[in-house]
């Protein structure tokens, strides 16, 4: 269990983990072989998923661990009534 005072809560940490997943899988899509001067040239680094879906990936990522980050704890909002 965390602590009580603890900034982030159980839920934020598992949204921080997927994003974290999606952001790995999106550079992974990044790779491939590369232009050598021995093997002339490769027409797949400017392949869709190299340029096109692989940043898109990892901009969801990056979007996903703000949210996972900004994402309010119940536990810790207090009503003033």
């Amino acid at each position: 269990m965390l602590p009580k005072n603890f900034a982030l809560g159980k839920i934020n940490f598992i949204i921080i983990a997927i994003a974290v997943v999606i952001i790995i899988t999106g550079f992974l899509l990044m790779t491939g072989p590369s232009t050598t001067i021995e093997g002339g040239f490769e027409p797949d680094i400017f392949s869709a998923r190299r340029i096109k879906v692989a940043p898109l990936t990892c901009f969801i990522g990056f979007l996903i661990m703000i949210v996972g980050i900004l994402y309010p704890d119940k536990r810790h909002q207090h009503t003033n009534k």
